[in-house]
């Protein structure tokens, strides 16, 4: 209980004023944002902000049912930052080359979504260049195969990439823009789920300035 509500202090006073107030947060479609699960929220990936700008998003009471999908190699590596991951974030630990190993990555995601819980999945895989939307793999289209009325949530973020790029350890205050974009659903092929999830996040992305595409 203790743990529960350090998390939500976390997020209340400083993730959320931070992101709203320092920053300078505009989200276009919020109403568009689920408010309870199950649900995947698929996004870009530019940034180490990019995880708590999109829980920001979220009502605090959401908190203990929302859940981002994270690199066990980087965020299990100390005590100290496998605790606050795992109990202040509330991350789901994946082992890359996982498969290789005889190892279901999936496992713990799918068990969140069948508990009616919220999975935040970045498929570029790691962080890109600012502004570049690499490409997408397809571990997402597995997990929705077997969660198939669970939607999906396309949502592209721009300015987080060049407020903390990949290497920088100082966030620079930047204006931040969120678009969220409409439901995807399993329609029964990954190739076809993967385009149509792709061109949503692409449309949402086309949405101001162009982007440049892998």
């Amino acid at each position: 209980m203790r743990v529960r509500w350090l998390r939500l202090l976390f997020f209340a006073l400083i993730v959320r004023p931070v992101v709203g107030i320092v920053f300078g947060l505009n989200v276009r479609h919020r109403e568009r944002i689920p408010r309870a699960g199950p649900a995947i929220v698929v996004a870009n990936h530019n940034s180490h902000l990019d995880t708590l700008v999109l829980m920001s998003l979220f009502p605090l009471p959401t908190l203990p049912k929302l859940h981002p999908v994270a690199a066990m190699d980087y965020f299990m590596r100390s005590k100290a930052l496998a605790w606050f991951s795992l109990n202040i974030i509330g991350i789901i630990p994946i082992e890359r080359g996982a498969r290789e190993k005889g190892v279901d990555p999936l496992v713990g995601p799918s068990e969140a979504l069948g508990r009616g819980e919220l999975v935040i999945l970045f498929p570029e895989g790691t962080r890109g260049e600012p502004e570049h939307l690499a490409t997408f793999k397809k571990g997402v289209s597995f997990l929705a195969e077997r969660n198939a009325s669970v939607p999906a949530i396309p949502i592209f973020m721009r300015g987080v990439g060049r407020s903390l790029p990949k290497g920088a350890a100082i966030p620079v205050p930047l204006f931040l823009d969120v678009f969220v974009g409409k439901p995807v659903y399993w329609k029964g092929n990954r190739d076809a789920y993967m385009r149509e999830l792709r061109a949503a996040v692409e449309k949402l992305a086309g949405e101001g300035q162009p982007r440049q595409w892998a």
